[in-house]
């Protein structure tokens, strides 16, 4: 049995890359660490911003680690036992995350910054260039 997908119409070329991408949003459901996505307003020529606000407290900045791979952003966090405790009660767990967010063309990453257990991350969407390209057709006899 065939699956019929919503990017099977015959009017939409090339975006066999945009299906797979939404397969994979699809599978990440997990949770961990809650964030925050925001829109931080233009300002004096300024393109538009978007900040990425992670929740990772008790992460220092040697255990955290974001880049970029193919169009998206890739953050992971991996806490690293510091010798041998004894813990009566343990309700932090020392847990590895890696959040993924998927970035539209054009997208860039202006940087991060760590404080009070929040990593946010600033990105820019440039204003893309409006254009129209005029297509010559050739008759052939």
């Amino acid at each position: 049995m065939s699956r019929i997908t919503p990017f099977a119409s015959p009017l939409l070329l090339g975006f066999d890359a945009m299906e797979k991408t939404l397969e994979r949003i699809s599978k990440a459901s997990d949770g961990y660490p809650p964030y925050n996505i925001e829109r931080i307003a233009a300002d004096s020529g300024a393109p538009e911003r978007l900040r990425i606000t992670l929740a990772v407290a008790g992460f220092s900045e040697e255990e955290l680690d974001v880049s970029t791979e193919e169009n998206q952003l890739v953050i992971r966090g991996r806490q690293v036992e510091h010798g041998e405790r004894d813990f009566l009660y343990r309700g932090i767990a020392a847990r590895q995350f890696q959040r993924t967010f998927v970035l539209a063309d054009g997208m860039q990453v202006l940087g991060a910054g760590l404080k009070n257990g929040l990593l946010s991350v600033d990105l820019i969407r440039p204003e893309p260039a409006r254009m129209v390209k005029k297509i010559n057709i050739s008759v052939s006899q």
